[in-house]
């Protein structure tokens, strides 16, 4: 079964927390995460309840947290939410197109809800996590935080008015998803969902393990010389974005984690050697000297 989230960044008015939990459960969707709201009490504000309009389950098991990392655990495809385009960033795309393609990828079909989190599990599915990101409502995502994800989703406007609310993006991404998902139509057979278990695919990283790694990697790289830190360019995106487009799985992950602590040990080990001779080197001066004064 695969989960799915809705992450809000930064967002700054209450009325749009509440709306989004409405969009949300109105497509059969529970799982909400504010990073970094503007208000710390706003799951509780009279104004986001108001807006919610019933959907008071969402809000009470939603979570808060102060980095967009702590947000992404078990996730493994991040959908950023991005009216232009970014250098080094993920390809932009059409909800529809993009969700349908992914759906079918992970072996997802039209079929129906199973469980609030409202998924049709498939072969594939269960080892996965999707997330829609939204960036706060003055100035969208930050460049890093869309560095982070798979495809940047484009909602089509008008051009002449491309102003368009929180709540109702979600509410079109919800959608979107929710049709890719089959509905609320009637659930797979029996024999769909036994066939669907007999391939187990492997357990894909989530986003928080691709941070994990990329850090590690950014701290041998920079060890090794490669990494100027005081001009490091554009090279941790596009890493992120290669890590991202080849879909890790936890294997991969602790083999290329086990490539940068070799290259820390190996950096560390010459330098131990470095010292080592450097102290010998001193040494022999030191009983050079010692003997000439014997001979004098």
């Amino acid at each position: 079964m695969i989960h799915t989230r809705f992450i809000l960044i930064e967002p700054s008015h209450a009325g749009n927390v509440g709306a989004t939990a409405r969009a949300m459960k109105v497509m059969g969707f529970s799982d909400l995460v504010l990073v970094r709201p503007r208000w710390e009490n706003v799951l509780r504000k009279e104004e986001t309840i108001q807006r919610s309009s019933g959907a008071l389950d969402v809000l009470s098991q939603a979570r808060i947290v102060q980095h967009l990392d702590d947000a992404l655990d078990g996730m493994t495809h991040l959908c950023a939410t991005a009216m232009t385009p970014r250098d080094f960033g993920p390809p932009t795309q059409e909800p529809k197109a993009h969700l349908e393609s992914f759906a079918k990828d992970i072996g997802l079909c039209r079929g129906g809800l199973e469980g609030l989190g409202g998924m049709s599990a498939l072969s594939g599915a269960e080892q996965r996590g999707i997330a829609f990101l939204f960036g706060s409502e003055r100035y969208g995502m930050a460049n890093e935080d869309v560095y982070k994800c798979q495809v940047a989703l484009r909602i089509s406007t008008n051009p002449e008015f491309g102003s368009l609310n929180l709540a109702a993006a979600v509410q079109l991404i919800a959608y979107e998803w929710r049709s890719c998902l089959g509905g609320f139509g009637p659930s797979k057979s029996p024999a769909d969902v036994n066939r669907a278990k007999d391939t187990q695919p492997p357990q894909l990283a989530d986003a928080s393990q691709i941070s994990g790694l990329l850090l590690h990697w950014q701290q041998a790289l920079v060890h090794i010389g490669f990494l100027d830190p005081d001009a490091p360019k554009k090279l941790m995106p596009r890493l992120n974005q290669l890590f991202n487009k080849a879909q890790m799985t936890m294997e991969e992950i602790h083999i290329f984690r086990g490539i940068a602590k070799t290259m820390l040990q190996l950096v560390q080990r010459q330098g131990s050697s470095l010292v080592e001779k450097e102290k010998s080197t001193l040494d022999d001066a030191v009983q050079t000297q010692a003997l000439k004064k014997d001979r004098l």
